[in-house]
């Protein structure tokens, strides 16, 4: 009994890091910045069909560096050529023009990588499995949850410990006596949201090795983040950690003690925020 404990609670923290790596780029763009972007699934769905190409070529870690540049290249070059003007009309055409890029991008990655699942083998280092309390687990998993727990850590400590971050909350309190401060707000956010984009492509390749990569998961990985944004509360990178720890934990645990009802408890758990906290548990920022 303590084994199956041990391992869904593994299986919940590695699931809520890769919730977080694309949540946490969701929420910067919502509280933060104000834009509804959801094309976040399409960057994510780049990031993991990139990383495939490039590990093909030259490993998995250089993947892991790269495909994320690359996937926030193009979220940057997308923000500065399409959605900054989009972000200035309000949230129906952010959610419409978003939405669209969604199923060019889905429709490009069938043209590119095809229509069949594509995997990403592990590095030969983290291939084997750990005993952890007695259970062995996959040592890549443990992998993935260190890592969304650094850059957890390294985020929150960017946003409220460095110049930068202080740059950011005062263009979002306040961006006209930001700009009169002599703060480039366009470019800091131009910056954000090209991180953003990097973060859900990082998501990508580290999802691939765990997940086949399909252009499908552009749109099916959008739900959850945007349940973790809204739970956790938009623009604060706690509160998204805290929404994917919660999502990945009712998910895992409940499909595997109340498989018939698993997948109706997100949504309870989802209108229950809504009602009770519809600002997120730990919603920051006010947007643009």
């Amino acid at each position: 009994m303590t084994a199956f404990w041990t391992l869904q609670a593994l299986n919940t923290l590695q699931y809520a890091a890769l919730l977080f790596l694309i949540a946490a780029g969701l929420s910067v763009s919502f509280g933060l910045m104000g834009f509804v972007n959801l094309a976040h699934g399409a960057l994510y769905m780049l990031g993991a069909f990139i990383g495939i190409s490039i590990a093909a070529h030259a490993g998995f870690w250089a993947a892991l560096i790269a495909a994320p540049l690359a996937v926030g290249a193009i979220g940057g070059a997308l923000y500065a050529g399409l959605l900054a003007r989009v972000a200035r009309q309000g949230p129906m055409p952010q959610v419409l023009v978003s939405f669209g890029l969604v199923f060019i991008a889905v429709e490009l990655a069938r043209i590119v990588w095809g229509d069949v699942p594509l995997g990403l083998d592990p590095p030969a280092l983290l291939a084997g499995r750990v005993q952890v309390l007695g259970t062995v687990y996959p040592a890549y998993r443990l992998f993935v949850i260190a890592l969304g727990a650094g850059l957890a850590l390294a985020l929150w400590l960017a946003v409220t410990r460095t110049g930068l971050g202080a740059g950011l909350r005062a263009s979002v309190e306040n961006p006209a006596m930001a700009r009169a401060i002599g703060i480039d707000t366009e470019r800091l956010f131009l910056w954000v949201f090209a991180l953003g984009a990097g973060l859900a492509g990082l998501g990508g390749v580290v999802a691939a090795p765990i997940a086949s990569a399909t252009p499908g998961m552009a749109v099916s990985v959008l739900i959850p983040a945007l349940i973790v944004t809204v739970i956790g509360g938009m623009g604060s990178i706690p509160g998204a950690a805290l929404g994917a720890l919660i999502v990945a934990g009712i998910e895992v645990f409940g499909a595997a003690l109340w498989p018939r009802a698993g997948a109706v408890l997100i949504y309870a758990a989802l209108a229950a925020a809504l009602i009770w906290r519809p600002q997120g548990l730990l919603a920051t920022g006010q947007g643009r």
